[in-house]
């Protein structure tokens, strides 16, 4: 059975609690259960599919609802209900997802709140039966724009490379304590999420 920790203590933004983002995991391990398939074909894209699932799960299970506009790159992906078409950095939320341990990466610099779902895949659901993708730790936390710095983009005529985007500096200290969910079963090694048996 899994073993999880809340941290109510993080700092959240308006309309969102500890408790609606455990729902909200619970809902998505679920729900990814039958996208596993394309974690192992594509795993670049597949940060995409956790992300989209990840907004879906709040506007249900929280005070916030989809942005007006959510298709890339449209900011922000979630709204506190009632704030309008035009919602303050503190009533924005947007969602990430990441297979990293600390990284984040945005289109755009933008201020507010950011939920990161740091997500593995477990096709051979050593963690937990029936879920073959498991979010092991929830980020919450409010960025400025002077958190962002800019990646040059390796893309050119020839093709390759990637667009423009922003990442966070000094992630792991911006990050230090705001895991408003964690999985007791899953420890941090070279870098990398793995089971806390090893395997």
């Amino acid at each position: 059975m899994r073993s999880f920790s809340l941290n109510c203590d993080v700092d959240l933004p308006p309309s969102l609690n500890a408790a609606q983002v455990r729902r909200a995991v619970d809902h998505m391990e679920r729900e990814l259960a039958d996208f596993a398939p394309i974690a192992l074909r594509n795993p670049r894209g597949f940060a995409s599919v956790v992300r989209n699932f990840g907004i879906s799960a709040l506007s249900k299970f929280s005070g916030r609802a989809k942005g007006r506009r959510v298709s890339f790159p449209r900011f922000p992906d979630l709204r506190r209900r009632g704030a309008g078409p035009n919602p303050s950095s503190n009533e924005s939320l947007e969602s990430k997802a990441s297979k990293r341990t600390w990284a984040i990466q945005s289109h755009y610099d933008h201020p507010g709140w950011y939920i990161v779902w740091r997500y593995l895949v477990d096709p051979t659901e050593t963690l937990e039966p029936k879920k073959p993708v498991v979010i092991w730790r929830v980020d919450v936390v409010f960025l400025e724009k002077s958190d962002w710095k800019y990646e040059k983009s390796g893309a050119g005529a020839a093709g390759g490379g990637r667009t423009h985007t922003f990442g966070v500096k000094n992630a792991a200290a911006k990050l230090r304590d705001k895991a408003v969910y964690r999985r007791k079963d899953v420890i941090v090694r070279d870098g990398k999420p793995i089971p806390r048996n090893g395997e």
